[in-house]
């Protein structure tokens, strides 16, 4: 009679084991499954949907400093929040009777430039100057890292960083006293094309019309295998190092564009253009050393293709900037883009 009852209390004693290592065993793999889908969540940050499932609140701008102003327009450096960092950037506010609703607006991402040699004040003056000649509020962005904006300037392909500034400068734009919350637009130059590509894709309503101008608006198999510039490109180690190790990281994550397509196409905005509903208008010059004309010319395509409102012009001997006889060609087409989808109904 011992040996029985001593029979059944090792196995009720075994049963009890066994059921508390699996139920450890459980809660750890459960506990590991939660930890992989933190971890994947944040390097999926770049993947269109989880940026449109983000919140761009951005902020009051602030006006920092006072420029000199012309006989039609205001310029400030302002500041306004993004994630926490303040972001600057050139706010110029055209003088005179200011709309009902609101003065339209165009934001405006500006292409690459070293961010320790970036300053909010210089370059692409003549481009707000035109804009903000013919009503419009222009705002440039000077992105996180760049100038005296905080944060590290992390890039705009491999990273959302750029994007999600350039997000929460249109909340913060909505928000500023002068605007017409329902009319803006958005301009990007080679890199800030691509910003521009991307926001248009996350942001499907607040966006009303966009421009680009020799944008980087190429697959990621165009970005990664088709790029070939003819100047040279010289980041400082610290901007190149982050580069590298936001792309470092997708790709031991993900694995390769030929390993993992599917995930390299949940990154890339040219894969969600059939969501897009905001009017494109592209420029490229034929002598653009910088960023293949081509790339403009494929976003042609597949927009057309899927009977999007789109316009393309190349320019003979133009160069990345359109700079020289086009330039004025080039605006006049811009402007009346704007125009078209922005003040036809004031």
């Amino acid at each position: 009679m011992k040996k029985i009852i001593l029979g059944i209390f090792v196995v009720i004693f075994g049963l009890i084991v066994f059921l508390v290592i699996t139920k450890k065993s459980s809660n750890m793999a459960s506990k590991g499954i939660v930890q992989n889908l933190a971890s994947q969540k944040s390097l999926d940050s770049l993947t269109i949907q989880a940026m449109r499932a983000d919140t761009y609140p951005g902020s009051d701008l602030v006006i920092e400093q006072t420029l000199d102003s012309t006989s039609t327009y205001r310029q400030y450096i302002s500041s306004y929040k993004s994630e926490g960092l303040k972001i600057y950037g050139l706010l110029t506010v055209p003088l005179g009777e200011k709309p009902t609703g609101g003065w339209p607006v165009i934001i405006f991402n500006h292409g690459y430039i070293p961010p320790e040699q970036y300053k909010t004040t210089e370059r692409y003056v003549a481009y707000v100057d035109y804009f903000a000649r013919n009503n419009y509020i222009v705002f440039k962005s000077d992105y996180r890292g760049n100038g005296n904006s905080e944060g590290e300037p992390e890039g705009a392909y491999y990273s959302k960083a750029y994007a999600t500034d350039v997000l929460n400068a249109v909340a913060s734009l909505k928000k500023y006293k002068d605007v017409n919350p329902n009319k803006i637009g958005m301009w990007g130059h080679s890199m800030g094309g691509n910003i521009t590509l991307r926001n248009i894709a996350v942001n499907t309503s607040d966006i009303k019309v966009a421009v680009i101008w020799g944008g980087v608006v190429g697959t990621y198999d165009d970005l990664m295998n088709n790029w070939q510039r003819k100047v040279p490109y010289r980041p400082s180690p610290r901007e190149l190092s982050l580069r590298n190790r936001s792309r470092s990281n997708l790709i031991n994550k993900y694995g390769s564009l030929s390993e993992n397509p599917d995930f390299w196409h949940s990154i890339d905005p040219n894969y969600y253009l059939s969501d897009i509903t905001t009017p494109v208008q592209l420029h490229a010059g034929l002598s653009d050393e910088e960023v293949p004309y081509l790339f403009s010319q494929g976003l042609y395509d597949r927009f057309k293709a899927l009977n999007k409102t789109v316009e393309f012009y190349t320019y003979s001997g133009a160069d990345h900037n359109i700079s020289g006889a086009s330039f004025n060609v080039a605006m006049e087409r811009s402007l009346a883009f704007f125009d078209k989808y922005l003040k036809s109904t004031y």
